[in-house]
């Protein structure tokens, strides 16, 4: 998949609804206030990246992918910064950002316990890092069998692994939240996700959220 083909998918119907709830829910539980720093690790295209700046953060977007930064480049405000970087091994010195998000990036990186524990190490205030879900229905329709698509290789993981990642590192008030209910995007699967309480750990997108010590 190209950056270009990626980023277009946002632009379907059904692409914006799924990326903009899951930045409602990431956007909620960080409760930033413009102005605070962001980093935004496994950026990929920007295009959660752009959001946060839309809204009025400082925003920073970290990739290993130099084709995928020269993408988000060109495809967005001339003030938002852009690294090349391993999320594993931050460029970065401890609370660089007041806060960091990671939408369904650390599925794809090995080693995901120590990506998580860089993501802390550079946040002064909050975390909130999304994972595919196995226990979803979107596991059922793409990740079994090593996944489809754009989710072949990715970790789904359940929620009781996912609090294990954050097992001794200096959090606290870890809350895990849920999105996706129904991903076919379809009008039903939007009012569901409506009304469906996020402690409801079945959607296809598991957030894990928390305050750094």
């Amino acid at each position: 998949m190209t950056p270009a083909d990626y980023d277009a998918w946002y632009a379907t119907p059904r692409g914006r609804w799924v990326g903009e709830t899951e930045y409602a829910l990431a956007a909620q539980q960080l409760a930033a206030q413009a102005g605070d720093s962001l980093l935004d690790v496994g950026c990929g295209t920007g295009w959660f990246t752009r959001h946060a700046a839309a809204a009025g953060l400082v925003t920073t977007g970290l990739d290993p992918n130099p084709a995928w930064l020269d993408y988000a480049r060109a495809h967005s405000r001339p003030d938002l910064q852009w690294v090349e970087g391993d999320a594993r091994a931050l460029p970065f010195e401890s609370s660089s950002f007041d806060h960091v998000l990671s939408i369904t990036a650390l599925c794809f990186v090995e080693d995901e316990q120590s990506a998580v524990a860089e993501c802390v190490r550079v946040a002064r205030k909050r975390v909130s890092i999304g994972w595919l879900n196995r226990h979803s229905l979107l596991y059922g329709q793409k990740g079994r069998g090593g996944g489809r698509g754009a989710y072949r290789g990715a970790h789904w993981r359940t929620a009781p692994e996912v609090r294990a990642l954050f097992d001794r590192l200096p959090v606290r008030n870890l809350a895990l939240h849920s999105a996706i209910f129904l991903p076919s995007g379809s009008r039903w699967a939007q009012a569901l996700e409506a009304r469906a309480p996020r402690g409801l750990l079945w959607g296809g997108l598991l957030l894990a959220t928390a305050e750094v010590s």
